[in-house]
């Protein structure tokens, strides 16, 4: 079994990044292959609209990562999708893949049955991670996945999903802002608890050989 995360910020190996990395290392106690792709690593033109896809399963860009990236989601049976929040949405480099991804679900939905999952984080306490998260698993029912949530079904509701924050506390009219992410105790069990379920449900999967 394989697990793509894809993460969506600008900045590689921040606080996104350590999210997606609780939630792989989740999967990877189970044995599950796991990958963490930097798309501010790669190569991503916006999409021209051409519309070739509506006819055909395939991009007529041929330039960049996208294809690449492309296999790694097929190979994949779980595909997990971070974005931090700049402005009240995905961030625009993710943005540009995901239009990018048109080839893939207009004609045939080619990830039709893999597991998806996603998370957000913003700087303010309520910052647009809520719309955000819906976006992107939005995005994923789209292409055909099964968005799995964070929740333990046998403890109560503590968040909708994993919906991270750098806000720490109001001092009076001073923001104390948390140093990271893993001083967000809530993430962090959101976090591990979405991996768990990934792990539990990709067991549960058939195996193709």
């Amino acid at each position: 079994m394989r697990a793509l995360a894809i993460n969506g910020s600008h900045r590689k190996g921040k606080n996104t990044a350590k999210m997606l990395r609780m939630v792989l290392d989740e999967l990877g106690k189970g044995g599950v292959q796991t990958e963490l792709l930097e798309l501010a690593d790669m190569h991503v033109e916006y999409c021209n609209a051409c519309n070739h896809c509506l006819r055909k399963t395939e991009c007529t860009i041929e330039d960049d990562d996208v294809r690449m990236i492309a296999g790694k989601m097929m190979e994949a049976q779980a595909i997990i999708l971070g974005s931090p929040v700049y402005f009240g949405n995905v961030t625009g480099r993710l943005k540009a893949f995901m239009d990018r991804t048109r080839w893939m679900h207009m004609a045939e939905n080619l990830l039709e049955g893999k597991l998806g999952a996603s998370l957000t984080l913003a700087g303010l306490r309520n910052g647009g991670q809520e719309m955000t998260q819906l976006i992107l698993e939005r995005f994923l029912q789209h292409h055909g996945l099964r968005v799995i949530e964070a929740r333990d079904p046998g403890a109560g509701v503590y968040n909708l999903g994993p919906m991270g924050t750098l806000f720490g506390s109001l001092d009076g009219e001073a923001i104390r802002w948390n140093r990271g992410i893993m001083e967000d105790a809530l993430t962090v069990r959101m976090c591990r608890t979405l991996g768990q379920n990934l792990l539990k449900h990709l067991g549960a999967m058939p195996v193709v050989d």
